[in-house]
């Protein structure tokens, strides 16, 4: 894992909130963010950018986030990338089982683009790096 945050790798399949997401985490953030429509994009697209952080939608059509994170967590490069959850369904028991699956955090929808950047700074944080 890298010491700092800079490349985030984003999957979200609606385009709107893909937009808006990377571009506050760009512009505000800093951040260098490679996104995904899907899973299985993500899964082409990690080979050629390895990110710090993976940012992952959690329904989507096809592979949800959570069987992304698992396929992710095959690969070598993303096997210990610590991973962060966007979701609209925050129930208790929903964050606990999202953690369980290895997320080091659940960011709800919706959300501040204006805060984003900070979110995911401060759930870093809390990482060993």
């Amino acid at each position: 894992m890298s010491a700092t945050l800079q490349r985030i790798l984003y999957v979200e399949d609606d385009v709107d909130i893909r937009t808006v997401s990377k571009l506050a985490l760009e512009a505000v953030g800093g951040f260098e963010v490679e996104v995904a429509a899907s899973g299985e994009e993500a899964l082409v697209r990690v080979r050629e950018f390895v990110p710090d952080l993976l940012l992952l939608d959690v329904m989507m059509p096809g592979m949800d986030g959570p069987t992304t994170l698992r396929a992710l967590r095959t690969l070598p490069d993303t096997e210990a990338v610590p991973a962060i959850f966007m979701t609209a369904r925050a129930l208790p028991g929903e964050i606990l089982a999202l953690k369980a699956e290895g997320a080091v955090g659940v960011i709800t929808k919706p959300f501040d683009p204006m805060t984003l950047a900070d979110q995911l700074r401060a759930l870093w944080e809390t990482q060993d790096v």
